[in-house]
């Protein structure tokens, strides 16, 4: 049996890295899953585990310990900046692919493949096994499939919904290819959770939270129902939602009779924005916040806070909190480099100007509102200031201690022990390319850096998040927030060290102000009210860097329409001040290549992209609405085309603003 659940395992991993290749939904060879697989619980459950890497923890810490894993994960946002600029910001620089893409369907036919398989089998009473645990696991492969379509969902838009394995017949591969609208694949992945929810246990088999358990579900339905209610809201009246003018769907006639099916868009954004909120709010009244004592540890003796160590323990499974995390073992050789990454810069993932000036104070005020007490920016110390706690438990500031303690004296490290004034002249992995450096999934054990061998856990999924996706369904619903919510916001508020009195944070709120280093201050190129500024502000505050949400935000909330026509400036802390006598030789100037920083005559604050101008996003970062999803790649189209080879001919359509052409550029941008 070992052996068997061994070779599914290694079998599993083969069938996902080669998916690109493969074109639809095709039954796995029987090689791969013999016909005497899946018939006890001790299968099922090693089946899932070899597709828990590919679809839950591919945003975790890898295992080579070169990055900055989950919390890193904001990078190429206003949140984040990582060492290199993301090609998304500069028109013209991503293309149409020749081929592969997110256009693929390996993760999809392995699930398929198991419910296909399992669901008669678990029905006749054929699978060996507790009955309650095999309908725990049938349950969590519902949960990944669900996981699986919500990401193409983001990524594409509209795709194909397939059930079921598929024949190795181009005709019934073709037929399945046709896609179906983006608001019906919310609707089933919405389904799929409702069925992991009606078949998971709250606790997990084993008692741990290294698995899914019926939580994690509740909150990704909120989660999906969120962003699909968000996106239609905000695209609604262009070509990115089902129905609207230039919706490319329209012109296949599988879509082109195309009904919502609540009666209008209007009617189904309620749908899904009423169901996020039923979803989070189970959630959100179940489980408690992890406390936060307020308290930075600086030498061992001092007391432990609960809410910082929840981010970079070795065991989350005791945090009220923590729903799922990803557990390590030095001795398994499944490590990664988080802790190493936070006492060196984040591995050049610094935090950006817009970020630290979006927390607000003690007080609960903005730092421009005329009684806050701001201290300025002159010094990172000065910032920390009186700030919403949150700031200043994860915002670095040279002198403190990165290390406090060794649980093996015998691990040689690499953690830095002291922080270091960062380190911005360092064109590479410990430099601090914003300046301001996130301790974020840090851990103060001198044993985490040895050989690059860390094994904190990684949190996937937690409560705060459920919190927060009903305060903002809510007012988007009703335009107001009602007493659950305000609840849940004091709750968030109370543990982040800041004044509970939201309402006071909002009158004296400027948006266009917070529009200046904030791109959740706009949606749809319009500077959007006060209270869901805060309410936006609040989820950037409190969920940073962790697993691409404020890349998925700043796209449902149609957030970048004003990058098109005013460019961005991602900007660090402000080195052309008294920070500058920190440093020596620092060489700078737009016609030379080998600048080490950007110029004070550009900005007081340094620019880790404006240091030369031969950058693509010297002016700033630039947007088109194409980029709001990804393009499919040439290939699928000329494969589904039929034997002429004419792509006119393809069920397949391409994504709004992109041309059906290999290395195609967004209409409208122009190569020079």
């Amino acid at each position: 049996m070992k052996k068997i659940i061994i070779y599914i395992q290694i079998a599993l991993v083969s069938l996902l890295t080669g998916a690109c290749d493969d074109f639809l939904d095709r039954e796995p060879l029987s090689s791969i899953a013999p016909e005497q697989y899946l018939n006890d619980e001790a299968q099922l459950a090693a089946y899932l585990n070899g597709l828990y890497p590919a679809v839950l923890f591919s945003h975790t810490s890898n295992t080579d310990g070169n990055w900055y894993g989950t919390f890193g994960m904001d990078t190429h946002t206003d949140n984040m900046a990582a060492l290199g600029f993301s090609g998304i910001f500069a028109p013209g620089y991503v293309r149409v692919g020749a081929d592969g893409g997110a256009w693929d369907f390996g993760a999809i036919r392995s699930c398929n493949y198991f419910l296909n398989r399992a669901l008669p089998d678990w029905k006749a009473g054929k699978i060996t096994g507790g009955p309650e645990n095999i309908r725990h696991y049938i349950g969590e492969m519902y949960f990944l499939r669900a996981e699986i379509y919500f990401s193409k969902l983001k990524e594409l838009g509209d795709f194909p919904i397939i059930r079921h394995t598929l024949p190795d017949d181009m005709q019934a591969l073709t037929e399945a290819s046709k896609r179906a609208p983006r608001n019906e694949v919310a609707r089933f992945i919405l389904a799929d959770l409702d069925s992991a929810i009606l078949l998971m246990k709250d606790v997990a088999p084993g008692n741990m939270k290294t698995r899914l358990n019926k939580h994690c579900a509740w909150l990704l339905k909120s989660r999906a129902a969120l962003y699909e209610g968000t996106w239609l809201k905000y695209f609604k009246g262009t070509a990115f939602v089902p129905n609207g003018p230039g919706w490319p769907g329209k012109a296949k006639d599988y879509n082109g009779d195309y009904h919502y099916p609540s009666g209008s868009i209007d009617s189904e954004i309620n749908f899904f924005l009423e169901t996020a909120m039923s979803a989070a709010q189970i959630v959100a009244d179940q489980v408690m916040l992890t406390p936060n004592t307020k308290l930075l540890r600086q030498a061992e003796a001092e007391p432990k806070n609960p809410y910082f160590d929840m981010f970079g323990d070795t065991d989350m499974s005791g945090y009220s909190e923590a729903l799922l995390w990803r557990q390590y073992s030095k001795s398994l050789g499944v490590t990664h480099g988080v802790p190493i990454a936070v006492s060196r810069g984040g591995h050049s993932c610094g935090i950006t100007r817009g970020l630290v000036d979006a927390f607000l104070m003690e007080n609960g005020l903005p730092i421009y509102a005329s009684n806050s007490f701001y201290a300025g920016d002159n010094y990172i110390a000065d910032v920390r200031k009186n700030r919403d706690n949150r700031l200043f438990l994860f915002l670095k500031e040279p002198g403190q201690k990165n290390v406090l303690f060794s649980s093996d004296p015998s691990v040689a490290s690499y953690l830095t022990v002291d922080e270091l004034y960062p380190r911005i002249k360092e064109n590479n992995t410990d430099g601090y390319n914003t300046g301001y450096a996130f301790r974020k999934g840090g851990n103060f054990d001198n044993a985490q850096g040895g050989n690059h061998q860390c094994f904190t856990g990684s949190l996937i999924y937690r409560a705060a998040e459920a919190y927060l996706n009903y305060m903002e369904a809510c007012y988007e619903r009703y335009g107001a927030l009602n007493a659950a919510a305000q609840n849940y916001w004091v709750q968030i508020r109370d543990r982040a060290g800041v004044s509970t009195d939201f309402q006071k944070t909002i009158n004296n709120t400027v948006v266009a102000r917070e529009a200046l280093n904030d791109w959740g201050a706009y949606s749809a190129g319009n500077q959007v009210d006060a209270t869901l500024y805060n309410i936006r502000r609040e989820r950037r505050c409190e969920l940073v860097g962790e697993g691409m949400l404020r890349s998925a935000d700043i796209r449902r909330w149609r957030a970048l329409d004003q990058l098109i026509e005013t460019p961005y400036h991602i900007e660090g802390f402000k080195l052309w001040g008294p920070m500058a006598g920190w440093y020596t030789g620092l060489t700078y100037g737009e016609s030379n290549p080998n600048s080490l920083v950007s110029s004070p005559t550009r900005s007081d604050y340094l620019r880790p992209y404006e240091k030369s101008a031969i950058s693509l996003v010297y002016e700033g970062y630039r947007w088109h609405m194409a980029h709001y999803l990804s393009p499919i790649a040439y290939d699928h189209f000329l494969i589904t085309s039929g034997s002429g080879g004419n792509v006119a001919n393809s069920p397949v359509y391409q994504n709004p603003g992109w041309p059906v052409t290999a290395n195609g550029v967004p209409e409208g941008v122009v190569v020079e």
